[in-house]
């Protein structure tokens, strides 16, 4: 099941495999272009046989970067180092996805950043400005121009990155969330910021839409599966094709980690929203991965850090489930 295709849209995965978005921070020229490192990187998983590859969270402002080093999609400039990657990418014949960011108060940037109130990730971090109605709606903007933009650049897939603590997360939790104005409060006016990001971002980009999400928050007082269940059906109700499917980090909580351990939320959002999914977390072995598709616990694995360990982890995986996968022609004599 792994190595069998998967059609989103008009898109058509040739396996369930995806290389989950991680950042590089690898643009040494602070101005968030595509540098050769990209170049190298991702075109190299493509060579390794990944069905679809994420760029990583790549800033929809210059205030919503993580950090200085981070690739941008603020600006008509970044178009033409993308394209160059997505042309990468496709020689390979993989796909391509971008995902679209805002940092929010985890910024780590000179001069003042933002999130939906002024209170900071920790008591080492930088206290944030509230959001006004304005700067919320030239935010939500700015997703629907770099949705725009990763069009013209060729991708095949736009995520919107709603997890990990970053602005999209801090607006969906309370504990992040102390608005008392239409985008906080309850559970409705929480959503309604992720609510009109989707809308502004399906304006200007029809093909699969994803959504990266954290489950919960591993916190009493914070976002439970429950909350991203009702959150889910938001979504495949506003054409979201598919949630990816991760948790934690709206406040600096650590998770027991083990092999696999967020399965079970991607297992439980797919169940009971009826909405595809993706699984990411410590999956690292082909036979967990085919299980996790066998067994519809989410049709896509998502793989982050073993993918960065073994480029061409899919031909291992491939070798150990008995698949049958084409390596590049010009690896014919060794694959």
């Amino acid at each position: 099941m792994l190595f069998t295709p998967y059609k989103i849209k008009d898109v058509t995965l040739k396996n369930r495999i995806v290389m989950s978005p991680m950042c590089m921070y690898s643009c040494d020229n602070q101005e968030g272009k595509v540098t050769d490192w990209h170049k190298v990187h991702y075109p190299a998983r493509a060579v390794g046989q990944v069905g679809l590859i994420i760029v990583e969270a790549t800033a929809v402002t210059p205030q919503g970067r993580i950090s200085p080093l981070d690739l941008g999609i603020w600006s008509d400039e970044h178009v033409a180092g993308l394209k160059e990657l997505t042309s990468l990418v496709h020689a390979h014949g993989s796909r391509i996805g971008i995902q679209l960011a805002h940092a929010g108060r985890k910024a780590e940037l000179d001069g003042p950043i933002v999130a939906p109130s002024a209170i900071p990730y920790s008591d080492k971090s930088k206290t944030p400005e509230a959001m006004t109605s304005k700067q919320i709606a030239e935010t939500i903007e700015a997703f629907a121009e770099a949705a725009r933009r990763a069009r013209e650049a060729g991708f095949d897939v736009v995520e919107i990155h709603a997890a990990h603590g970053y602005l999209i997360n801090e607006f969906l939790s309370p504990l992040a969330n102390q608005r008392d104005d239409a985008y906080g409060g309850d559970r409705d006016r929480r959503y309604r910021f992720l609510q009109e990001t989707i809308e502004a971002v399906k304006r200007v980009w029809d093909g699969p839409l994803f959504v990266r999400i954290s489950a919960t928050d591993y916190h009493p007082e914070g976002c439970k599966p429950e909350d991203y269940i009702d959150y889910a059906k938001r979504m495949k109700a506003q054409g979201v094709d598919l949630i990816d499917v991760s948790s934690g980090a709206v406040v600096p909580v650590k998770p027991e980690a083990y092999p696999g351990y967020q399965v079970p939320f991607a297992e439980t959002i797919r169940r009971e929203a009826g909405i595809a999914t993706g699984a990411v977390g410590l999956i690292t072995e082909p036979e967990q991965a085919e299980e996790i598709v066998r067994n519809e616990r989410a049709d896509l694995v998502f793989l982050g850090r073993e993918l960065l360990r073994d480029p061409y982890w899919p031909r291992a995986a491939a070798k150990r489930l008995g698949a049958d996968i084409q390596p590049p022609q010009q690896y014919l004599r060794s694959w």
